[in-house]
């Protein structure tokens, strides 16, 4: 796990995603997509010193921390600037996959519905 102390760009999309859940959007995101994401975010290089984030697109909730509630549908691995671009839509998820950018555990149809779409359109970052 990350030490706590490090300030990681993916840092302000979840702040922004969990004022997004509590948006008509967000709540429209919640009932259609209905999945929880485990995101682990690396500084440098993914498996080292990583950050847990949880996207709870059951409940819409976004946490630090790892997935307390069983299993999440779907874990994914990136470091700090490719989950950034993939939030932001700058790098296409299918291709960060294909890449090595981003990791995948757990199932491939809950992970197929993790795009862009679920992030928060950046207002400045």
């Amino acid at each position: 796990m990350a030490d706590s102390s490090t300030q990681l760009k993916s840092d302000a999309i979840f702040d922004q995603m969990k004022l997004h859940l509590s948006t008509d959007a967000g709540k429209a995101l919640i009932k259609k997509i209905g999945l929880v994401y485990q995101i682990n975010i690396a500084p440098k290089k993914i498996g080292f010193n990583e950050k847990v984030y949880v996207v709870d697109l059951k409940k819409g909730e976004t946490k630090e921390g790892p997935y307390e509630g069983g299993k999440p549908d779907a874990t994914f691995s990136f470091t700090d600037a490719d989950f950034v671009k993939i939030a932001t839509g700058k790098m296409n998820p299918q291709i960060a996959f294909m890449r090595g950018a981003m990791k995948i555990k757990g199932s491939i149809s809950a992970a197929q519905k993790f795009t862009p779409d679920i992030f928060p359109k950046p207002s400045k970052m």
